[in-house]
């Protein structure tokens, strides 16, 4: 058995910040499936947003209500408002552990515009801004590593759970195979979100639902699932991002007629309106056969930036082109279509990063020893649509008050009793039956399929009769994922094996998303229904929650928390 005061599931931006708080008074643990500054947060490209004013006046409160309106007002107003207060000392921080921005003239952090933003507030390094602060915080992990162990390429299974406190977690060594468990006073998982699921998606091979499914299984429902964000600009096919800022910057989209068509879609916003409403505006000139040349794809104009602008502000962009497609964005245009890219929802938690086991009676059940923070959370400060650069503002303002919170734990819990053979014991099984599976289905085979059938059938537009089929669809491939036949049974670095647990984790979110959005009859945000076009306050001004009920899924409501600002008809 190991044991750590902390045991960190992720080593991206949220798991950083958490571990920096609790390091100086605590053994701490970063369990991670990659190298941390592989982490995911290393992707974002485009900024973090606060509302400092140095391309002219700003202030959290008019940050604050471009967050509300961009999550079409499902958002919790008392986490918006925490979150967007404490944007500009979160970013001053990151500047003095070494994050090293663009900068103005005068020799300010540089901010540029962003979609449903209203005005300039996304503080930048080039287009590699995760990239940046990933590496910052990175050398602040190493700078103590004395009080902090970093578990890198470990695989976490399960969580440790009596069903009302935590007390670990359930560990592969990727190298080895050997399985431990890992005991704990407290548990903060920032595992990240779950995009793998679709076809078309963004998110690095990593992104597979491991963390909230992990949670799921120890009885934390998860929250509004049916929630999630399509970047509009994923390169054709492959679904690698281009990032926010070439828009930021001035970038045009382009028709198949050549023509300009957000101005049909977000006329005053145009090409900075907020990204579900960009990605629909593409998605529906595409079905209405204004794609390029017909096909599944609309252009990305930034020709008219110059090659000078490109290189100061968007080189990874440039040279994404160039590796992946053979295109230079400085002479020609970049082919583009909606992208799965972010998750809205996830496990919930209160404003401090604890973990709710449930609401009933309008009070919230904590678990005790639990923790969550960054894209696999849910707090709710995104509502139905995450606004750019607001995601790595999350992971940084609420890994750092989940470590507070958990830093608060700990003055007075200890560690709970495990049956460590009991634990390992449930996770050896699963592993054996995959083994022993002498099943034909093809693992890849089921893998692809998923994707497909939630790209096609749970993508940028959704109804009923699709959703549906969805779910039955998704069911079969689990009941096929049973008999799926295994090459590698070797314990040194089985990377096959984790591949498949990660798949049986995908599914079983797959039919979490397609679920909630069946039970979700109106459109909001991310969730688009074209038999119930319009918001529908008096009957979905709510959160989901969806329980494990034995094999099957339960759903319940949760109250929208508004304090300042009452919903009103979100346009651009």
């Amino acid at each position: 058995m190991i044991k750590h005061d902390v045991v960190i599931v992720g080593s991206g931006l949220a798991g950083m910040r958490a571990a920096l708080e609790l390091c100086k008074d605590h053994d701490v643990a970063i369990l991670s499936k990659v190298y941390p500054s592989r982490s995911h947060s290393g992707a974002a490209q485009g900024g973090i947003a606060a509302a400092l004013g140095n391309s002219g006046d700003d202030s959290w409160q008019e940050h604050m209500f471009d967050t509300v309106k961009g999550g079409d007002y499902l958002g919790d107003q008392d986490a918006i408002e925490e979150y967007c207060k404490a944007a500009p000392r979160v970013i001053y921080e990151l500047e003095h552990m070494g994050c090293i921005f663009s900068r103005t003239p005068e020799g300010k952090i540089a901010q540029r515009s962003f979609g449903g933003h209203s005005k300039p507030r996304a503080c930048f390094a080039a287009d590699r801004t995760g990239h940046s602060i990933l590496h910052a915080l990175h050398e602040q992990l190493l700078k103590n590593s004395k009080s902090i162990k970093i578990y890198s390429e470990w695989y976490m299974h399960s969580l440790i759970s009596d069903g009302s406190r935590c007390a670990g977690v359930v560990v592969s060594d990727v190298r080895t195979g050997a399985m431990e468990t890992m005991h704990a006073k407290a548990v903060i998982f920032c595992t990240g979100g779950y995009g793998r699921v679709f076809k078309i998606t963004s998110n690095a091979f990593a992104s597979t639902a491991d963390g909230v499914i992990a949670a799921f299984n120890a009885g934390v429902p998860l929250e509004d699932p049916e929630f999630v964000q399509y970047h509009p600009s994923g390169l054709w096919r492959q679904g690698i991002l281009f990032s926010e800022a070439a828009r930021g910057e001035g970038g045009t989209l382009l028709n198949g007629d050549g023509k300009r068509f957000m101005e049909t879609y977000a006329p005053t916003r145009m090409e900075l309106a907020p990204r579900d409403i960009v990605s629909r505006a593409e998605q529906s000139e595409i079905n209405e056969g204004r794609g390029i040349d017909g096909k599944d794809f609309v252009h990305l104009d930034l020709t008219h930036l110059g090659e000078a602008k490109i290189m100061e502000r968007l080189p990874q962009i440039r040279q994404l082109g160039i590796d992946f497609i053979g295109v230079d964005c400085v002479k020609d245009l970049l082919p583009i279509q909606p992208t799965a890219h972010y998750s809205m929802g996830g496990i919930p938690t209160d404003i401090n990063g604890q973990v709710i086991l449930n609401h009933g009676d309008g009070k919230a059940t904590p678990m005790e020893g639990y923790f969550a923070a960054g894209e696999c959370a849910c707090v709710s400060v995104h509502g139905a649509n995450r606004l750019g650069t607001n995601s790595l503002l999350e992971a940084v303002v609420f890994g750092e008050r989940a470590g507070r919170a958990a830093l608060e734990y700990l003055k007075t819990a200890g560690f709970a009793p495990i049956n460590e053979s009991q634990e390992k014991t449930k996770v050896l099984n699963q592993v054996e039956e995959i083994y022993q599976s002498d099943g034909s289905e093809s693992y890849n085979e089921v893998r692809t399929e998923m994707k497909e059938t939630m790209t096609s059938l749970c993508g940028v537009y959704r109804n009923e009769e699709n959703l549906k089929e969805c779910i039955s669809a998704v069911k079969d491939l689990q009941s096929r994922f049973k008999k799926g036949k295994v090459t590698d049974k070797g314990k040194l670095f089985n990377t096959e094996l984790y591949e498949i647990m990660e798949l049986g984790n995908m599914l079983k979110m797959a039919e979490i998303i397609a679920t909630s959005a069946l039970q979700r009859k109106e459109s909001r945000g991310g969730h688009s229904r074209t038999d119930f076009p319009k918001r529908d306050d008096d009957n979905f001004l709510h959160h989901s929650l969806v329980y494990k009920n034995g094999e099957e899924l339960e759903i319940k409501k949760r109250p929208v928390t508004i304090t300042k600002y009452k919903p009103v008809e979100r346009t651009y």
